[in-house]
């Protein structure tokens, strides 16, 4: 057998999966994370490793599963973090998650040394402050003792990993979330991290998606239930293992959604998607010589549970969004702006923040609720819009995370994109399927990347009604509209708070 780790925003889940693929049991541990008014977002990577040694000791006694059982061990992580390490291979500070944007002045520090068409060039991203390497800036700026500890960086997964095995490393598709990564050379961008200041000493190694980096020392089997001498993958970020998880392994895969805390539309391709309006951005994927071009938004399941934990008035999380499904919102002149903790795609807009617009007396809960699932399903329309207009395939979504499970969702998104959309039947386990794939493949259990398209099946389409669509277009441009002029408002309203 085989266990994924999938380490997330709110938790870590552990899947256990059979040696042909087939997942047996998981568990999940949460942790908490520290969101501060001044862009902060952070967490205790010890939390992490807790989470994954819990998570594992707690799969193998539920089912009863010897730890000499298990042949490899990889991961999904969260993307865009920093984890400071000292020369012990300790973190200095918490770590600075993908969701902080204090790093708003290294980034325009940056971009008078580099610029944004040169960046989104060479690393398939615009420069933006969510990402790692304007957090190294930031951390180099405002905490110089720190900055000074520190090492070595590395990613979520990566962390664990290194507290499994003792090796230290990074694959290409987190790599290639820190603003600092050649997709061309298959290298760190070198010349965008002298601009930075910052020393190449702080960059780890860069090894495959399926490499074994390493086997569980003595110390981390007694801390995880799991054998000494256990095979370690070191895995990839969740976007590019959510894409494998679903089956996109090749331009053939088609588009999927994933409607998770962070919400995303994204395909493969052979090469990465130079978008000349930059609404999207290109990760490397975990599958060799592939990229996933990708549209994410900071907060769309988020803006979801956000909604119903502020407006349910007691109803539970499907009672609220079925109510959400007996009303209309955008038709009848209300909107939401998902940007509760600022955007990426595709404004790249830090400062952004959530709004209710064109609320009436008339407007209850159920009304403000489907606000914001029309609000989150307009914003990942203008990403779906991107890879349409570059001439790739968008007539057909599959959807994953979460938010898929919901009928009325899916029904919202088959409308406004005006294709159908289909849920998977793994919609919370794409992260741990494509993170156990990688594991299979990477100690020989599997043979190649086409055992992804096997591990899932689609749900029935959910289709589009033509009249619906036709009702929702001029909706939808006074949604992007809406931002357009709110966005000066964002910039003297931030500047007003915080001076």
């Amino acid at each position: 057998m085989l266990i994924a780790h999938d380490l997330g925003t709110t938790g870590n889940k552990a899947t256990l999966v059979s040696n042909d693929g087939k997942m047996l049991a998981a568990k999940t541990v949460n942790y908490g994370a520290d969101w501060g008014t001044d862009g902060r977002a952070e967490q205790n990577p010890h939390d992490w490793w807790d989470a994954v040694c819990r998570a594992s000791r707690e799969l193998l006694a539920e089912t009863n599963t010897a730890g000499t059982d298990i042949d490899g061990v990889s991961f999904s992580g969260q993307m865009m973090g920093v984890v400071p390490l000292d020369s012990h291979g300790e973190p200095v500070r918490p770590a600075i998650i993908w969701a902080d944007t204090r790093s708003t002045k290294e980034t325009n520090t940056l971009l008078e040394r580099v610029s944004m068409e040169d960046c989104y060039r060479i690393t398939g991203h615009r420069l933006n402050p969510t990402y790692s390497l304007t957090k190294l800036m930031w951390l180099r700026e405002n905490e110089p003792d720190n900055f000074a500890k520190t090492a070595t960086f590395c990613l979520a997964k990566d962390y664990t990993a290194f507290k499994l095995t003792g090796v230290l490393a990074t694959d290409p598709s987190d790599a290639s979330s820190t603003n600092a990564y050649d997709q061309a050379s298959g290298d760190w961008a070198w010349e965008i991290i002298d601009a930075a200041g910052l020393p190449h000493s702080l960059f780890p190694k860069i090894v495959p998606s399926t490499h074994v980096i390493g086997t569980v020392t003595a110390e981390a089997a007694r801390a995880t239930g799991l054998a000494e001498g256990t095979p370690v993958v070191i895995g990839g970020g969740d976007g590019p293992v959510a894409a494998l998880g679903a089956g996109v392994i090749d331009e053939s895969s088609g588009a999927y959604a994933y409607l998770g805390s962070s919400s995303w539309v994204s395909l493969s391709a052979s090469r990465p998607l130079l978008d000349p309006k930059m609404r999207s951005m290109t990760f490397n994927h975990v599958v060799p010589e592939q990229f996933v071009p990708t549209a994410t938004m900071q907060a769309g399941g988020a803006s979801v549970s956000w909604g119903q934990e502020v407006l349910s008035g007691g109803k539970s999380y499907e009672q609220f969004l079925g109510a959400a499904g007996n009303v209309e919102a955008a038709t009848q002149g209300l909107f939401f702006l998902p940007y509760l903790i600022g955007e990426r795609s595709p404004y790249w807009n830090p400062l952004a923040r959530g709004v209710f617009a064109g609320l009436h007396m008339d407007h209850q809960q159920p009304h403000m609720m489907r606000a914001v699932l029309e609000g989150v399903a307009f914003n990942l329309r203008t990403g779906l819009e991107a890879f349409s207009d570059a001439g790739l395939d968008v007539s057909h979504i599959d959807c994953i995370g979460g938010l898929a499970k919901s009928p009325v969702m899916l029904q919202i998104l088959a409308n406004l994109w005006n294709v159908p959309v289909a849920a998977r039947d793994i919609v919370d386990e794409a992260n741990s399927i494509g993170a156990a794939v990688l594991a299979g493949i990477g100690t020989g259990v599997f043979e190649d990347f086409s055992i992804a398209t096997r591990l899932s099946q689609q749900d029935p389409d959910t289709a589009p009604d033509p009249a619906v669509h036709e009702a929702l277009e001029q909706p939808y441009r006074l949604f992007l509209d809406a931002y357009t002029r709110l966005e000066p408002w964002f910039a003297d309203m931030h500047q007003t708070v915080n001076g």
